[in-house]
């Protein structure tokens, strides 16, 4: 019995990490985050532990990767102009969840969204129902269905309304929504205004739409801002034009979309190395798992 025992209990220990391993491979959804504006921004996530818990910062050209299950739901946005010290403790000027850098809660308005529900199929859209702070994108890569891009192609600072327009030193850095600055229910579609038929696109809203074209404008704005896809992994980019290229690692490939190449702090070839690096950290993972499922489908054989 002690010897079934041995030889049982590392057996079961083995197909809990295999099984383990091979839903993540399978299941999980790669993230990569890119700034391509030209100042230093602050990306949050929420929910976000499976984004180094919720916040981190990215200087002009860096990306950051990340990997969540299916199962995860929630939204990305930029912190513009924080001032954090050693601790992460500091305030930002736009998209502030508190004084933290790694987020637990909401931004403050205005903050541009990049929502997710990951399912099958994934459900992603870009908001500015809670106004806007940089231009964001979300590029589906190597998915299947709709998978269209969300976002924007424009900056919404430079044509923001004056009474939109949150400033600081003189200059423009965010555009809040006419629901944050009036209150009103035609602007906040609610009350009378509380449906579609009667919650109709705004002066305002309709200056957002032009700025990106694919994202929420006003609440029900759906039609045109919110798609589907299956088994995709996502570049979400800052201050990039939605016809930009976009990389992503999948199945021990690099594929990319579109037709401008990528920046970095140092110039096209220091995005290269941190994507390289990248890229080879995540084939190592994606062998290792064919490998260990292979030998656990492996016939046994008896002994002579």
């Amino acid at each position: 019995m002690a010897m079934h025992l041995q030889m049982i209990l590392p057996i079961a220990l083995v197909l809990a990490i295999l099984l383990s391993g091979q839903r993540t491979c399978e299941s999980a959804r790669v993230f990569t985050i890119v700034n391509y504006c030209k100042e230093t921004v602050w990306p949050a996530v929420t929910p976000g532990e499976h984004f180094n818990d919720g916040g981190f910062v990215l200087k002009p050209g860096q990306s950051a990767v990340f990997t969540a299950p299916v199962s995860w739901s929630g939204r990305i946005w930029a912190r513009t102009g924080c001032k954090f010290d050693q601790t992460g403790t500091g305030p930002c000027q736009t998209g502030s969840c508190g004084t933290t850098l790694k987020c637990s809660a909401s931004g403050k308005t205005p903050a541009s969204l990049a929502e997710f529900t990951l399912a099958q199929p994934d459900f992603y859209d870009v908001s500015l129902v809670d106004g806007f702070n940089v231009p964001i994108s979300v590029k589906p890569i190597n998915g299947k269905g709709n998978c269209s891009t969300a976002g924007c192609d424009s900056d919404l600072r430079n044509t923001c309304p004056n009474e939109l327009s949150v400033k600081a030193n003189g200059k423009t850095i965010g555009c809040r929504s006419a629901c944050d600055v009036f209150n009103t229910d035609e602007y906040c579609c609610r009350g009378n205004y509380g449906n579609p038929s009667t919650c109709k696109p705004t002066y305002y809203s309709k200056k957002f739409k032009q700025a990106c074209p694919t994202s929420y404008s006003y609440a029900y704005d759906d039609p045109t801002s919110i798609f589907t896809c299956f088994g995709t992994d996502y570049v979400v980019a800052f201050c990039a034009n939605r016809k930009r290229q976009m990389c992503t690692y999948h199945n021990g490939k690099l594929h990319c979309s579109g037709s401008q190449g990528l920046k970095s702090l140092n110039g096209r070839w220091g995005i290269v190395i941190i994507t390289v690096i990248s890229v080879l950290s995540l084939l190592f993972t994606a062998h290792l798992c064919s490998f260990l499922v292979m030998q656990l489908r492996r016939p046994s054989t008896a002994p002579n």
